[in-house]
């Protein structure tokens, strides 16, 4: 994610109880559309707007997932580790830290490269 999200967004999903419980349950593990949507108890639908959301405040990632059978699903998962407001002067700073699993793996792969 380029920037932090905006402060109005991030309070806005915040607020949701959709968007809470889907971050909730993607904080867990990576899960499909379907999977939240029978999980968290809501219409498929109502999933993908909140999931939508999510990712373009970069609160959850989308990465496909292959399956042998040919059909590949989107799974999504929590990108938040923290995130940080503040309040100076006035004005509202939202900070977002991610720890994202693809760097982890990226990292890892270059040390074993490099290794060789």
């Amino acid at each position: 994610m380029a920037e932090d999200p905006s402060p109005t967004e991030v309070f806005a999903l915040l607020d949701d109880d959709y968007a809470r419980a889907l971050l909730a349950a993607t904080s867990h593990r990576p899960m499909t559309a379907t999977e939240l949507s029978n999980d968290c108890d809501m219409s498929l639908s109502t999933v993908y707007r909140r999931l939508d959301a999510l990712e373009d405040c970069g609160l959850v990632a989308a990465r496909t997932q292959l399956a042998d059978d040919g059909h590949h699903a989107d799974v999504y998962e929590a990108q938040m580790d923290a995130l940080t407001v503040r309040l100076t002067d006035g004005t509202f700073d939202v900070t977002l830290s991610v720890e994202s699993k693809t760097h982890e793996f990226a990292d890892a792969l270059v040390d074993l490269w490099e290794g060789l």
